[in-house]
């Protein structure tokens, strides 16, 4: 069916209380393993790319890629831009043929937010893009994005609405207490900040640093209102180690094609339980 929006899927989940997963995927295995995890669960799908990946493989290799997944599959399937601070590659990847970006303008004030923002998504109306930004800050590590935990600072709910009407904005990331990369305790979660924000402003949120949030967490998070769950961490570990294992298990073994397959499995397996988890299965 090609690439759509994931503006309407989003709305969709916002009204029906259910998550769609955003992957972000680094090879050509991996995107196949996550498309092969949608088509088996029924469920829609966001791919995602890191400005990092862009640089890595090419941007139209990555949207010539995500065309011919998304063409064979007969789920809905979305390409977006995470975490990007570039407003000239956001307007060529659109050109290319991303139907989702994100503007990241989180690490400005809250005025040069605004207007950063609204210029990316004066330009996304106009060809049906989806327009990602991000209020707060979320910690961690993005990339080449570095946000120390001391400088991480929760959205203020009364701002996020005011930033969605002078905006325009179709969906929103506002820093609720998660961090990218792999947690090394229990995440520290805002739930009444996200019920708040929710209650406030009609657009779908996204949960920032999905990778290692307990599965209780998870599901709280998707029923207080956050449409969209990004994973990136877990997912490229996932792929990692199941190499790594084979390469254990037989150091002597050259062919790619023989460990991508195992690795392929792993991240679809993961793809699949990430799925299941912000109840997306069925929803396609």
């Amino acid at each position: 069916m090609g690439l759509v929006s994931s503006t309407p899927l989003l709305q969709e989940a916002r009204k029906n209380g259910y998550g769609i997963v955003a992957f972000n995927v680094h090879t050509l295995e991996m995107m196949q393993a996550v498309v092969d995890a949608a088509e088996e669960s029924r469920s829609p799908l966001i791919l995602q790319s890191t400005v990092g990946t862009v640089k890595h493989l090419g941007m139209d290799y990555l949207v010539a890629c995500a065309r011919v997944a998304a063409e064979k599959a007969t789920v809905p399937i979305a390409l977006h831009l995470d975490h990007c601070q570039d407003f000239d590659l956001i307007v060529r990847c659109m050109r290319a043929g991303y139907t989702s970006v994100m503007i990241d303008a989180s690490m400005h004030p809250f005025e040069e937010n605004v207007q950063r923002t609204k210029k990316v998504v004066e330009v996304a109306k106009a060809i049906g893009v989806n327009v990602e930004a991000e209020l707060g800050k979320v910690g961690g590590v993005e990339d080449d994005i570095v946000v120390d935990e001391a400088d991480a600072l929760l959205a203020d709910p009364l701002e996020c609405v005011e930033f969605i009407e002078r905006t325009g904005v179709p969906t929103l990331a506002p820093a609720i207490g998660t961090a990218h990369g792999i947690y090394k305790g229990e995440p520290n979660i805002d739930f009444h900040r996200i019920e708040e924000i929710y209650n406030r402003v009609g657009i779908p949120l996204v949960l920032h640093g999905g990778s290692g949030i307990p599965a209780e967490q998870v599901r709280r998070c998707v029923s207080l209102g956050m449409a969209k769950m990004n994973v990136a961490t877990e997912l490229k570990n996932a792929f990692s180690e199941s190499i790594k294992q084979s390469f254990l298990n037989d150091p002597s073994e050259l062919d790619p094609r023989k460990y991508m397959v195992p690795a392929k499995e792993a991240v679809k397996q993961l793809a699949k339980q990430k799925m299941e988890l912000c109840g997306c299965f069925g929803r396609a």
